[in-house]
């Protein structure tokens, strides 16, 4: 099926076979080896999967970095001054469970393979999640991974340095064995080509003060950004699956903020997935993050067996 350019929607809508055709005069860097290194666990994907949707998106990133580098040297010849270029900033979104992360890996690997893009770093918002004792304090332990559970405005002052060309920027790192923030380690981030940022909440648009106006928002400060999507009970299915999996790898470890779970029979870990789900997961996917899902410029559809069926690229 072509492209539909039906004129009441603000995307263009390709389906599996559509894209795929996109791919053909791309190169395609990554082996096996990259791709099973790559995949986050209870995300499948292999390196057919990577050819037919990651690679068209690849080289339509690589077109758009050279398109804002080319709009950069317009503006500092208008202005008559040799500004230095801010790095390409990425935003990825999306559910718990739905391959965000894969897909934000997967990306820096591929973007970083294209002659002018050698240098990419990956940052997630998890390192902005306030520490355990701070949710606590404020009783929103329930609700880590809710907007209000970051600490935005450190967020919004690490991407707001980034696009003002600061040449190192530090971001906190989040440890997911522990489930909490790491005391003094940092990520540091010197003006990369691109900066690919992923998380739940990225897409999320400005607050409104109590004067009535609005801030900025994080997504201000994305030069693209990516929704991974999927219905919403086959995430659940994955989030279900990804929960039994981990009893025997990151929650056998006793410093696991989840070794608790390590013992659960396998009905008693369905039955402990589901109401994580149902409790925390879900109303955060319907109320926050589902909401954002018409703010990206490139919406990546999976069907159940996590394979990409429809990609939508916003009209420029």
């Amino acid at each position: 099926m072509p492209a539909s350019l039906t004129p009441s929607t603000p995307y263009v809508d390709l389906d599996r076979e559509a894209w795929t055709r996109l791919s053909a005069s791309t190169p395609l860097p990554l082996t096996d080896a990259d791709v099973d290194r790559l995949a986050g666990l209870g995300d499948p994907i292999d390196l057919a999967e990577v050819d037919a949707i990651y690679r068209p998106i690849s080289r339509l990133l690589d077109l758009y970095v050279e398109a804002t580098r080319g709009l950069h040297q317009a503006s500092s010849t208008f202005l008559r001054e040799d500004i230095v270029a801010t790095p390409f900033v990425i935003g990825v979104a999306g559910s718990v469970a739905v391959g965000k992360s894969t897909t934000a890996r997967l990306l820096r690997e591929l973007l970083a393979r294209w002659p002018a893009t050698p240098r990419v770093q990956l940052v997630t918002t998890d390192g902005f999640l306030y520490p355990n004792a701070e949710l606590e304090r404020r009783g929103l332990m329930e609700r880590k991974g809710f907007p209000e559970s970051y600490d935005r405005r450190a967020l919004l002052r690490f991407v707001s340095k980034i696009k003002a060309g600061r040449p190192e920027v530090r971001a906190p790192v989040y440890d997911h064995l522990t489930y909490d923030i790491v005391p003094g380690r940092e990520i540091v981030v010197q003006r990369p080509d691109v900066l690919v940022v992923e998380g739940l909440n990225v897409l999320q648009p400005a607050r409104p003060t109590a004067e009535g106006t609005s801030n900025l928002a994080v997504s201000d400060f994305f030069d693209f950004s990516i929704y991974v999507d999927a219905r919403t009970p086959d995430v659940r299915q994955w989030y279900v699956d990804r929960f039994l999996s981990l009893r025997s790898t990151a929650f056998a470890d006793p410093e696991s903020y989840f070794h608790r779970f390590a013992a659960l029979s396998d009905d008693e870990a369905v039955a402990r997935a589901e109401h994580l789900w149902d409790t925390i997961n879900a109303p955060n996917l319907e109320q926050n993050i589902l909401p954002t899902r018409s703010r990206a410029d490139l919406v990546l559809t999976k069907g159940r067996d996590h394979s990409v069926e429809r990609v939508r690229l916003r009209k420029i």
